[in-house]
C-alpha cells in the first residue's frame, strides 16, 4: 500500500531547525557589538544630535544662528587596501581615524565645518572586539574633528568577505556660509602655492606600496627597514593627517583662494580640480622634502617620477593657494600656529594653445 504524504513525513527523521546563525550571521553577537557602538558614538554627540543610535534614521538639528546662509557640503570615501595591513598587523583602532580625517579634509577645503559622520562597516563573520576597535578609531576621529558620529551600518555578509576581513566606508556632512565658500574661482596667475606636509601615504597608493614592500622587496610587516627608519608595517599605518584646524584659521582670515586635499591621483590630479579655466600650476620639484618612504618605494620599483606624482602625495598632503599680496599674512599665521609649510610653486596662465588649462607643470 503506497504511503500518503502525511505518513511519509511522519516516517522521515526529524530535522534540526536551521537558524540565521547557521548561515553565518550571529544576530546576538551583532547586538552586543551595537551596544558598544552606541556607547562610543555617544562620546561624540553634541546638542544638535537628536535621539540616539538605533533609529531608522539619524537626526541632526542644524543651528541656523551659526550660519546666515548655510550650504551643506558632503563627501564619502573609504580606506582602500590600507585595510589589508590592518588585517595583517591586527591593528584596527587607527583605520577609522584615517577615514574621518580624510572625509573632514575633503569638505574643509571648501570652507565647511564638519557636522556629523556616518560609517558603513561590512564583514563576513562579525568579531565584536575588532568592530569595537574600528569604531573607537571612528569616534576618536570624530571627536578630534568636532563632528558627531550619529549613525551607520554594520553588516554581516558571510561568504562575501574572507574570515578576519572587513570593508569600511564613511560619509560626512558639513556646513559653510554661502558667502564664505572656498571654490577656487578667484585663483589667478601669480598666486602662491603653499604645501603642508603629510604624515606618510595617508590612505592612497597602498596597492602599489604593498606590491613594492611585500612582493618586490619581500619585507615582513614587522621588519625594520633602515632606509625609512621604521618597521614596514608601522610606516605604512601612520594615520592620515587632519588639516581641519589650520584650514579653518586660513579660511577665517580670508587668506585662502583655494585649497586642494592631495589624495588619490597625487598633486597631478588633485590640484587641477580647484583651478579656474585659463590657469595652470607650476610646481617646483625639490621645493619640499620628500619623505624617505616615497624615495624608498620609488627605488624599489624603479617607478617613473610622473607615476609617483600621480599615485602618492609625495610628502604634501594639502596645498593652499594664497594671493601674492596676502602671502606674508599667511606666512605669519602659519608660523604662529607652528605649522610647517613649504612654498612649492605658483599659479600661471595656461598655455595659449591650451584653452582650458587646469593642469600641473612640474619643473
Amino acid at each position: 500500500m503506497p504511503k500518503t504524504p502525511s505518513t511519509a513525513a511522519a516516517a522521515s527523521p526529524a530535522r534540526k531547525p536551521v537558524t540565521y546563525a547557521d548561515a553565518g550571521v550571529d544576530i546576538s553577537s551583532g547586538d552586543r557589538a551595537k551596544d558598544r557602538i552606541k556607547y562610543l558614538a555617544k562620546r561624540t554627540f553634541n546638542r544638535s544630535v537628536l535621539g540616539g543610535i538605533g533609529g531608522f534614521g539619524a537626526l541632526f538639528q542644524l543651528d541656523l544662528k551659526k550660519w546666515a546662509e548655510p550650504i551643506l557640503v558632503s563627501s564619502a570615501d573609504g580606506v582602500g587596501t590600507k585595510l589589508k595591513l590592518a588585517f595583517d598587523l591586527g591593528i584596527h583602532n587607527t583605520v577609522g581615524h584615517d577615514l574621518v580625517n580624510h572625509c573632514a579634509n575633503d569638505i574643509a577645503v571648501q570652507g565647511a565645518t564638519p557636522l556629523f559622520f556616518l560609517d558603513y562597516l561590512a564583514t563576513g563573520r562579525l568579531d565584536p572586539s575588532v568592530i569595537e576597535q574600528v569604531v573607537t578609531g571612528l569616534a576618536d576621529g570624530c571627536k578630534a574633528n568636532g563632528c558627531a558620529l550619529i549613525g551607520g551600518e554594520t553588516a554581516q555578509m558571510p561568504g562575501f568577505y574572507q574570515d578576519g576581513e572587513y570593508d569600511l566606508a564613511g560619509f560626512i556632512v558639513g556646513a559653510v556660509d554661502k558667502g564664505k565658500m572656498i571654490t577656487g574661482a578667484t585663483i589667478a596667475p601669480g598666486d602662491i602655492l603653499i604645501g603642508l606636509p603629510s604624515t606618510g601615504l595617508h590612505t592612497n597608493g597602498y596597492s602599489l606600496a604593498r606590491k613594492l614592500f611585500f612582493e618586490v622587496a619581500q619585507y615582513k610587516s614587522t621588519q625594520y627597514v633602515g632606509a625609512i627608519g621604521d618597521k614596514a608595517g608601522n610606516a605604512l599605518m601612520k594615520i592620515h593627517r587632519s588639516y581641519l584646524s589650520i584650514m579653518q584659521k586660513l579660511a577665517n582670515a580670508g587668506l585662502a583662494a583655494g585649497m586642494a586635499h592631495i589624495t588619490g591621483g597625487g598633486i597631478t590630479e588633485n590640484l587641477p580640480r580647484i583651478l579656474p579655466k585659463g590657469t595652470a600650476a607650476h610646481v617646483e620639484l625639490g621645493s619640499w622634502p620628500v619623505l624617505p618612504i616615497f624615495e624608498h618605494l620609488q627605488n624599489l620599483g624603479q617607478v617613473p617620477q610622473d607615476e609617483m606624482l600621480r599615485t602618492f602625495n609625495m610628502g604634501v598632503g594639502l596645498i593652499v593657494v594664497v594671493p601674492a599680496d596676502k602671502f606674508r599674512k599667511a606666512q605669519a599665521l602659519l608660523n604662529r600656529a607652528e605649522e610647517k609649510f613649504h612654498v612649492i610653486g605658483r599659479i600661471i596662465k595656461a598655455d595659449k594653445n591650451d584653452k582650458d588649462g587646469r593642469r600641473v607643470y612640474f619643473a
